[in-house]
């Protein structure tokens, strides 16, 4: 009985370097569709929030216990509509970041931690479609993860924040010059 071996052979990857993409020069392009889907994302919920009606949301907010209700509603409307399209735009990414994940931290620990990780909770198949329950922090996690990503990474190209950096930058030597 003849016995057959495996012999594991070279990947023909093996010599590429690992950071192969990141060298590229279209790596500079990948926080822009992060800021799109992210910026959306959040001017999405802000307006899903008023489409409501003014008093709705702050009156989920009262049911489960927020103090100053029709404040925080506001705020964070506020901060979902302007701080998303801050963050599309690539402007005050810091400041926004900060704001929005105040936002998602709260909503986190007091709306979605009690229902666990997973933003699916499929509850049963109807006729009518999927059933679906409240959705865990799986979700605020990964907004979380993308903000981050953002101000440690840069908000790319075609990025105010990017502008005005670059702006900054060309005036520099011309005022240190007159200065001299």
């Amino acid at each position: 009985m003849k016995t057959m071996s495996y012999i594991p052979q070279p990947s023909p990857w093996r010599d590429l370097p690992i950071d192969l993409l990141s060298r590229s020069p279209i790596a500079r392009w990948a926080p822009v569709p992060l800021r799109l889907i992210v910026g959306y994302g959040f001017m999405e919920h802000g307006f899903a929030k008023l489409a409501r009606g003014l008093d709705a949301f702050p009156a989920i907010l009262q049911a489960i216990g927020v103090p100053a209700p029709h404040l925080m509603g506001w705020l964070t409307i506020l901060v979902e509509i302007v701080g998303g399209l801050a963050v599309l735009l690539g402007a005050l990414l810091l400041l926004a970041n900060i704001t929005m994940a105040a936002v998602l931290l709260v909503a986190m620990f007091t709306v979605h931690l009690p229902y666990g990780f997973s933003s699916i909770k499929l509850q049963a198949v109807t006729a009518a479609g999927a059933q679906f329950g409240p959705p865990g922090f799986e979700t605020n996690l990964l907004y979380l993860a993308c903000l981050a990503t953002l101000v440690l990474g840069g908000s790319g190209p075609l990025a105010i924040d990017s502008f005005l950096t670059k702006r900054r930058e060309t005036t520099r030597p011309s005022m240190q010059t007159e200065g001299a």
